[in-house]
């Protein structure tokens, strides 16, 4: 650890200015520095990976992992000791094979909560006969959504298709198994649950306290909202206030009180930080209730479209701007001039991260129009 990185406790509800938050969070989310750890150390030291699609994981350890290579994260996939899954914000995540087994029951309770909405569309179905079938087929052999809709749909022909989906989902822990997930591999989505592809059983629910404190260590300094938001869960706070003996409080500018370890890094806000380039949706701009810790006010919702979030570029540690692979180019559209330095920096990262994951194919490093 560096003098600038070196953790400092000031005293308790000390505030932390933007800068304080932005880099200490940058240095628990590995993107200060590269960190040597391994791919599967990275998935769990981060609490997983937001992977919506196959690529995402793959990107945010390749913007954080010194030595990373996409065999690094295809491999333990592959031997089963990480996995996709459908956890926390009840959207798909990385996850290693333990915390598979058990965030996924820590977050039940809001999978439950999630099919109240489908009610209607879910009529007259027996939810524990529905869990029951799907995972005698999933079981049997591993099987697609649409088979499965299929097959529901021969026991409840009146229900919605949708919410029959839904409800196999948020039952079961449903895993993708590979080749879907692998890096330059392709494969529909096919399904089993995380009992059977791991070859264990899941745990019981565990306690928050000690999520809370891996959370911290990933996120923090954070307020129990934030890890509210984070989780996609409610009633944190007595988890909070069980551990405060343990912890360190701080307040952020709007005086919000903050929870952190005593021990972990919270670097000089004149730290610097290199350019990142994320995949879309990673949890760095998704696990806050307030993001302006890496996303400036000026640009909020800019990273996103609709329904549809954009590759993130990240520079001076906050969102500045967008970026995509067409063919045969890196095109990076900055929200405002960078300045040549920071040009050339941004550049080289980014034809650095082209060497790491597609080593291969020749790709062009081009700027595009400033986003005002």
């Amino acid at each position: 650890m560096t003098k600038t990185e070196r953790s400092v406790t000031p005293p308790a509800g000390e505030v932390l200015g933007v800068r304080a938050l932005n880099r200490a969070t940058l240095a628990r989310q590995l993107l200060l520095r590269r960190s040597p750890m391994s791919a599967e150390a990275a998935v769990a030291h981060l609490v997983g990976l937001q992977a919506q699609n196959v690529k995402p994981p793959y990107y945010a350890l390749a913007a954080r992992l010194d030595g990373f290579t996409p065999e690094a994260l295809s491999r333990p996939m592959a031997d089963r000791a990480v996995v996709r899954i459908v956890t926390l914000r009840s959207t798909l995540h990385t996850h290693t094979a333990d915390d598979c087994l058990t965030l996924r029951p820590w977050v039940q309770p809001a999978r439950d909560r999630e099919l109240t909405g489908f009610r209607k569309g879910l009529a007259g179905v027996d939810p524990d006969r529905l869990a029951a079938l799907v995972r005698e087929l999933v079981e049997d052999e591993p099987r697609t959504m649409g088979q499965l809709r299929e097959a529901l749909l021969k026991e409840w022909p009146d229900a919605d298709p949708q919410a029959l989906s839904v409800a196999a989902r948020c039952r079961l822990p449903l895993v993708q198994i590979t080749p879907r997930g692998l890096w330059g591999r392709s494969g529909q989505v096919t399904l089993t649950t995380a009992e059977h592809w791991l070859g264990r059983p899941a745990g019981p629910a565990p306690e928050p306290d000690g999520i809370v404190l891996r959370y911290l260590a990933a996120f923090g300094p954070a307020s129990v909202k934030d890890m509210q938001v984070w989780a996609g869960l409610t009633r944190l706070r007595e988890a909070f206030e069980r551990l405060r003996p343990r912890l360190v409080t701080f307040r952020d500018a709007g005086g919000v009180e903050l929870f952190d370890l005593p021990d972990a890094p919270r670097p000089d806000p004149d730290t610097p930080a290199p350019p990142r380039f994320l995949p879309e949706f990673d949890n760095l701009l998704l696990s806050h209730a307030d993001r302006t810790r890496v996303v400036p006010p000026e640009f909020r919702g800019r990273s996103w479209q609709g329904n549809t979030a954009h590759r993130a570029l990240l520079v001076d540690g906050f969102l500045a701007g967008l970026w995509r692979l067409e063919e045969g180019a890196l095109v990076i559209e900055p929200f405002r001039g960078l300045g040549t330095a920071r040009r050339e920096e941004v550049a080289a990262e980014g034809e650095r991260m082209l060497r790491v994951l597609h080593p291969d194919t020749a790709y062009d490093v081009r700027f595009g129009t400033v986003r005002g």
